[in-house]
């Protein structure tokens, strides 16, 4: 066995590198086309039933917005219900023909199950699912004395969506619908501060492309990676401590219309803004560089020490 082990590491990665250089022109204009076909024949959603966990604010908000536009049928939930009944009038406003609000926690699988009933209950069916609810902690990782204190970072990000889905997935069977999952660059960028989070973002991915390829073709799962998006998170005092200010940042409602755009054309995968792709690549292809330079611009930034 150690020398099948030692064959296949020799000839298994040119072998790998040859057939990709063989196949790869024609994949990629394969792939151009099946994209013009997805972008011609998008999915309308108008009179569709759309659930949106964290919906109070943020990517939520704007996503919950840009679905009434379209004229879908909104459930959002969240913890806020006087920011929700906001959101709700606003998105009435924008054109979505019914909005119910409910106030739950996603960390709480009782909760998860409640609000999918009667939301099922209520429209009599269910297209979409978003998963976005989530919540950051901001300190570096030796910095943490109480681990409860961060317990409620996986709890929301990761275990939340894994509970609405869980909850969800028998309904968007019956209509083959979509799942959205709002993850974050972060899953793979790996930015000093945010262990915790980044953390639960990347077990989101991985939680999901695994999923896709349980259900297959009866349910369509688009997973978001976002970069600094403007929301509460980032331009709170809390987020201002990784200290990643030089970072642009894109308009939350720009984000959201991304987010429905690659949705309604059934994409596995959204990077928005999508230049922070070269983040990933870079991180790849040159680990120790990148690693380098998260260190220095995150944890030791010597143009900004001050002298004793």
């Amino acid at each position: 066995m150690d020398l099948l082990h030692k064959f296949l590491n020799i000839v298994l990665l040119p072998i790998t590198l040859t057939v990709l250089l063989l196949f790869m022109l024609p994949f990629l204009f394969l792939k151009f086309l099946w994209s013009l076909k997805r972008s011609i024949y998008r999915e309308y959603v108008a009179g569709k039933v759309i659930l949106i966990t964290g919906a109070s604010s943020g990517i939520g908000e704007y996503v919950a917005y840009e679905y009434a536009k379209r004229g879908a049928r909104l459930a959002l939930v969240a913890r806020r219900e006087d920011c929700l009944r906001a959101v709700a009038d606003r998105a009435r406003k924008l054109g979505s023909p019914d909005v119910v609000v409910v106030r739950a926690d996603v960390s709480k699988v009782e909760e998860c199950k409640q609000f999918v009933d009667e939301i099922v209950n209520y429209f009599g069916r269910l297209d979409h699912l978003v998963n976005n609810a989530g919540v950051v902690q901001v300190r570096l990782f030796e910095e943490f004395t109480q681990f409860s204190d961060i317990a409620s970072v996986m709890d929301i990000n990761f275990w939340g969506s894994v509970y609405s889905t869980h909850c969800a997935v028998p309904h968007l069977r019956k209509s083959k619908g979509k799942i959205v999952v709002i993850a974050s660059t972060a899953a793979w960028l790996g930015t000093p501060r945010l262990s915790f989070y980044n953390a639960s973002k990347a077990a989101l991915i991985a939680f999901f492309e695994t999923l896709r390829t349980e259900v297959g073709q009866d349910i369509g799962i688009t997973i978001v990676t976002p970069g600094m998006v403007e929301s509460e998170m980032t331009q709170g005092v809390l987020f201002s401590e990784v200290e990643a200010n030089w970072v642009p940042t894109e308009t939350t409602e720009g984000c959201a219309k991304a987010i429905l755009d690659s949705t309604c054309s059934g994409d596995m995968y959204l990077t928005e803004p999508s230049w922070m792709k070269a983040g990933f690549w870079v991180k790849t292809l040159c680990p120790e560089v990148f690693e380098w330079c998260l260190h220095s611009l995150f944890v030791r930034r010597p143009w900004t020490s001050k002298k004793d």
